[in-house]
């Protein structure tokens, strides 16, 4: 490695100016809820100087989680961005300055469009686990997340001062429920109460923390104790062993039976955890301030800097077909992605964006594709959780807020003109449950009609609709907290008295039989006339496969012009289905035939003609209303398993699974979304407030006959069609 001015750099570091790419971290911390993610990037902070003095989440002083609603709960709503540094004293990097950009994410799935959108745009991530729990649901959902776009990772094993702590039992459930490469860098020795320090697996050493430890820092190297040295020498040969298949020289250095340093070591350890087939995991209490030195090293020493992942993907603005990458480079021209939105109190809209080349300066103009039309940036700035830092320039690699963007979207490209590029935006889940919302009075009605618009630019999870028969305003989310959440903040960042409906679910409807439709729209009253005719054939697709068409014309008999109505009419039609009014999914129509009049037709009766095929075949196909099932996951103490696993079967659950763990059980299972309003009131009254539950959508089944009924009548959207 080339001789680094490390006093400049530092200064770099803190003062916003350029940090060299090989020196800059942009991670996430991702979990379950309540596996210590915000506690952690604390003591992350507090460590690496940002912060002097430590704030709790259960005393609502955590600087990530700055809002009051998060303040008052005790989790994490909205991922937080907050910038510091890190100088690590051993390996490859030691003794540079390293600036590590840090996005705490929330860990209730109802906010899991917080943890999409900030896994898009960063490069590496940490993923929180609870040494008790283990793998738990929220933990496979950002793991999912992280798998989806390419994120290498690093395990933290937190709550190793907890009782029932299990280092080794959590790493096996990592290997078995996440299927992944997990090895251990670091050994635990100890636990629960008597967790005293860890082994070095590279540089096979003890680091023994003291008894009153108030820092983290108060630690010796220490010699491995004597009845932890085979168990260390076991694991670090599996390590060496799996690590040098990602390093020929390694490899071969291992093979020969050469003594291999302790830089090889950890360079081979970075290389395999840049191949997403190796993951390495350190245990730690982030509450008790251990461990996390460690893994502010391994950040530094195994996670990747901008110049070590792939380039960005998009396509040409122009020509979809032609794809385009965007590499890192301060002297190209500036390409970046809006990933978040948020309306700031004090400077109005902000836009949290990842530039990915370029170097973008306050002041500059950037180009949206997607409006074709310019936006100047006039302030730019780093943020630190809710405050924020004023700077003249950002460079690629870096995450940073503009002001001064108007007409912007969360996904959006924004881009210098020379850069003709549109970058793959990150994807969201749709909502599963909505309810009505009015205002108080007439005086809210603008005032609520507004901030329902800012608050559905910032969430792209929260929608706002209106029900056409009612006139009701409509907002869905993903979930009741979600949808309170929205409520809450309506009063006390909007000032707006709303009152809200009972919630409803997000139901679908779906096709069971191949069927056929013909539709004919003529209308004849004089002068030119009205003429379309279509004739498809529909058929179920499997589960998740949405929607595909297919156009089957041949011979002309409907000109090309009038294909692209005629699809437009189906999928309208299919917005709302024949069972009891909502969208139908994974269905695929076929276009066979039809016919045109060469004067009468016209756009307009061909996506009629469509509209008329589709409700003809779908009344044909044997159509089922289909009800979102969630996944639930409760841990409870042994003494209320048989009440807790009663109750679910009465809310028409299907039990999955139940597991023991030291006095614990967990019980999984899959449960109507319908039956699991108020379930926190009804789990908190079962086990006496000792009983935990998360909960995350799952899949699509079949309502039950003897219910369908009900749900059709209560709809607001059922068909009234003859």
């Amino acid at each position: 490695m080339t001789k680094v001015d490390t006093k400049n750099l530092s200064a770099a570091n803190s003062s916003g100016r350029r940090v060299p790419l090989e020196f800059q971290r942009n991670i996430g911390i991702a979990a379950h809820i309540d596996a210590g993610k915000t506690t952690t990037t604390e003591r992350i902070l507090f460590y690496s100087g940002k912060i002097h003095k430590i704030g709790e989440v259960h005393e609502g002083s955590a600087t990530t989680d700055w809002m009051s609603q998060e303040r008052e709960r005790g989790i994490t709503i909205t991922s937080a961005a907050i910038s510091t540094q890190w100088v690590t004293k051993r390996g490859p990097y030691e003794g540079i300055p390293h600036r590590i950009n840090i996005i705490d994410t929330p860990g209730h799935v109802d906010f899991t469009a917080e943890v999409e959108r900030s896994l898009k745009v960063l490069d590496g991530a940490v993923a929180v686990f609870c040494a008790v729990a283990g793998v738990q649901p929220q933990s496979e959902t950002v793991w999912r997340q992280m798998d989806k776009y390419g994120v290498p990772r690093i395990c933290f094993i937190n709550k190793m001062d907890r009782t029932g702590a299990d280092f080794y039992g959590a790493i096996e459930d990592i290997r078995g429920k996440l299927g992944t490469n997990a090895h251990p860098i670091y050994l635990p020795i100890g636990a629960e109460a008597g967790f005293v320090g860890l082994i070095d697996l590279i540089r096979m050493q003890a680091h023994m923390y003291g008894e009153e430890d108030a820092t983290g820092s108060n630690f010796t190297e220490e010699e491995i104790p004597g009845d932890y040295r085979e168990e260390a020498e076991k694991y670090r040969e599996a390590l060496l062993e799996d690590i040098a298949a990602f390093d020929d020289a390694l490899m071969e250095k291992y093979l020969e039976g050469e003594e291999i340093t302790d830089e090889e070591f950890m360079r081979g350890i970075r290389a395999a955890t840049l191949s997403h087939h190796f993951v390495p995991v350190i245990p730690g209490t982030a509450f008790k301030n251990k461990g996390v030195q460690k893994l502010l090293n391994a950040v530094v020493n195994y996670l990747p800097s901008p110049l070590d992942i792939p380039p960005q993907k998009g396509h040409d603005v122009e020509d979809e077909s032609q794809l385009v990458e965007i590499a890192p480079n301060d002297d190209t021209p500036v390409a970046g992605l809006a990933f978040k939105l948020f309306t700031d109190p004090y400077v109005g809209k902000l836009v949290f964006f990842r530039i990915y080349s370029g170097t973008l300066r306050k002041g500059s103009t950037l180009i949206n594709p997607r409006t074709g039309k310019t936006e100047r940036i006039s302030r730019l700035m780093i943020m630190h959780s809710d405050k924020r830092e004023d700077i003249d320039a950002a460079y690629s690699g870096d995450i940073v807020a503009i002001i001064g963007a108007k007409d912007v979207r969360t996904g959006d490209t924004l881009a210098d003109k020379g850069q003709n590029v549109i970058l793959e935006p990150p994807t969201f889940p749709e909502p599963v449950i909505s309810m009505s919302v009015e205002p108080a009075s007439k005086a809210d009605q603008e005032k609520l009609s507004l901030a329902l618009q800012r608050l559905a630019e910032e969430d792209p999870t929260f929608v706002v609709s209106s029900d056409e028969e009612t006139g009701q305003t409509i907002i869905a989310g993903m979930g009741e907290l979600h949808l309170d959440i929205i409520r809450d903040r309506l009063l006390r960042e909007f000032k707006v008295e709303a009152q809200v409906g009972k919630p409803q679910i997000a139901y679908r409807e779906t096709i069971t039989h191949p069927a056929d439709g013909t539709g004919k729209f003529v209308r004849q009253s004089g002068g030119r006339g009205q003429y379309g005719h279509a004739e498809i054939k529909i058929e179920p697709l499997e589960a998740g496969k949405g929607y595909e068409f297919s156009n089957e014309i041949v011979g002309g008999v409907i000109p090309k012009e009038y294909i692209k109505p005629t699809e437009e009419g189906i999928v309208e039609a299919a917005r709302s289905g024949t069972v009891a009014g909502y969208p139908v999914v994974d269905f695929k129509v076929r276009l066979t035939f039809g016919s045109f009049h060469e004067v009468d037709s016209s756009e307009m009766a061909f996506k009629m003609a469509g509209i008329f095929a589709f409700r003809e075949a779908m009344q044909k196909a044997k159509p089922v209303l289909l009800e979102p099932m969630m996944k639930v996951e409760v841990e409870t103490p042994d003494e209320f398993q048989g009440d807790i696993v009663g109750d679910l079967n009465r809310r028409r659950g299907v039990i999955q699974g139940i597991e023991s763990k030291v006095s614990v059980t967990r019980i999984a299972a899959h449960v109507p979304l319908e039956q699991m309003f108020g379930y926190s009131t009804d789990v908190r009254s079962l086990s006496k407030g000792r009983a935990s539950y998360s909960m995350e959508p799952s899949h699509f089944e079949p309502v039950p006959n003897n219910l369908l009924e009900d749900i059709v009548k209560s709809s607001s959207r059922t068909p009234n069609r003859t």
